[in-house]
């Protein structure tokens, strides 16, 4: 928009009648249309205005037509049957693989709107969709098989400082990691954190966020609980990588966490929506969806790309906090979500939604990170973009015990014992996330190999993680 602003009094010439409308409108303006001539933006906002429908997908002016388009009439629900035969899924390192894994991937394409589905290696049994497990639909979003923590990612920064800066440097980091990470359900921390994320015109986009953003302010910047980490490393890249670094051994920072109270609540008041709409037999209705062309598919697919940016934001935080406390800078920065559902085409030009409940996007020459566990290697990839996989890969090692097990296996004085062996500093923490309840990196990393090229080799060194 330059120099010229637009007013109140300039969106209603163009019809826009409601306040609220009004309001939202010039605020999509001034963030995302500053530099476009004032003329074409209130031409592209009075087509909004006239044909909301076609903008409902429309990654900025979403929340603006949902507002302004007509509400979906719907019947209050409907009865879906599954599909007698399970669709085509494709099987990395199965042998590594539960049967149960097994049996929830091929339940989820007996669904009347699966494509095709694909399972890494690290897959595990979860809750509707196995972790591990991409599904590809048909214009339509299943909330659980994106999962409760909505835009779940990795985030890597790697410092031109050498590796010994590790062993040099241990207090500080340890100190650093204290005082500029939270982790737990509840909390934050204890300075106001600021990013754009916050000002973003989609939490005026249902009311559900608009609750949401008060909660969403005091929880940037943290961690939740679980598997969710802060850790310090030693990154070694190959000679050839895709980042354009010299080879040699980096200090690195690699976190792992999502979208907090705001990607779980959006999660479940969905997931709800999805089963009270989409009635489908006992053993399949936690895997019910919301078709694209349903105003609660707009809403939802609205509110994922929120969680995912808020996801997003909160690395931003612990990685710029992190890196000003220790006076580096960053000259690399590497980061992806795990449990999203992105748009995407197959081979064939089929347009579908694909689900990575715990899965690496892997199109060739993607970056990614692949953790291991707290005493064992993680690697920096590149995808090859293989179509029999989705374009995907794992997003870890994946629990050989669930937490439960690994708390009635294991003790503390086991898991310290281990990490000492391992020259690892673990500050918080449980048995829960024992290295020995994960399977083996390397031959996940084996069953592989054809979906994901290694550009590089993390090592923990000092982590942090939620104390039960």
């Amino acid at each position: 928009m330059g120099k010229q602003s637009i007013k109140s009094k300039d969106l209603s010439k163009i019809g826009y009648r409601s306040d609220v409308a009004r309001g939202l409108a010039m605020n999509l303006a001034a963030r995302h249309f500053k530099h476009v001539p004032k003329e074409e933006v209130l031409e592209l906002l009075h087509d909004v205005l006239q044909q909301p429908e076609h903008y409902l997908q429309h990654q900025t002016l979403a929340p603006l037509a949902l507002k302004l388009a007509p509400p979906v009439t719907a019947s209050s629900f409907q009865v879906y049957e599954l599909k007698e035969e399970s669709g085509p899924v494709k099987i990395y390192g199965a042998q590594q693989i539960e049967v149960s894994a097994k049996k929830q991937m091929e339940l989820a394409m007996r669904l009347p709107i699966a494509v095709q589905g694909a399972l890494m290696p690290d897959a595990h049994a979860g809750f509707g969709l196995p972790i591990g497990g991409v599904l590809a639909a048909d214009n339509a979003v299943i909330p659980y098989a994106v999962g409760l923590d909505i835009g779940c990612r990795m985030a890597l920064s790697i410092f031109e400082v050498p590796g010994k800066f590790l062993d040099t440097h241990t207090f500080q980091l340890k100190k650093a990691l204290k005082e500029f990470t939270h982790f737990g359900i509840e909390g934050g921390l204890e300075l106001n954190q600021e990013h754009e994320v916050l000002d973003d015109p989609m939490f005026q986009g249902t009311e559900l966020l608009r609750k949401l953003h008060g909660k969403a302010v005091k929880q940037l910047g943290s961690s939740g609980t679980g598997n969710h980490f802060v850790e310090f490393g030693a990154l070694d890249l190959l000679e050839y990588n895709s980042l354009g670094l010299p080879a040699g051994t980096y200090l690195a920072l690699l976190s792992h966490s999502g979208s907090r109270g705001l990607g779980a609540a959006v999660a479940k008041h969905y997931t709800q929506l999805a089963m009270d709409r989409c009635k489908l037999p006992r053993e399949a209705k936690s895997l019910a969806w919301l078709s694209l062309d349903s105003e609660a598919g707009q809403e939802y697919w609205l509110s994922m790309q929120l969680a995912g940016l808020y996801a997003q934001a909160c690395h931003d935080r612990i990685h710029l906090n992190l890196a000003k406390a220790l006076g580096v800078k960053p000259v690399a920065h590497v980061e992806n979500h795990h449990n999203f559902a992105w748009k995407d085409c197959l081979p064939n030009g089929q347009e579908v939604v694909i689900h990575r409940k715990g899965a690496t996007p892997a199109h060739a020459g993607e970056l990614g990170i692949i953790p291991g566990s707290m005493t064992t290697a993680g690697y920096l990839v590149t995808g090859k973009g293989v179509a029999d996989a989705l374009y995907s890969a794992s997003h870890g090692a994946g629990r050989r015990l669930s937490r439960g097990r690994a708390k009635e296996s294991f003790t503390m004085s086991d898991l310290k014992k281990r990490l000492s062996g391992a020259g690892v500093t673990l500050i918080g923490g449980s048995t829960e996330e024992h290295t020995l309840a994960y399977k083996d990196i390397e031959t996940v990393m084996q069953a592989q190999h054809q979906l994901v090229d290694i550009q590089g080799r993390f090592l923990p060194k000092v982590v942090r993680m939620h104390k039960e």
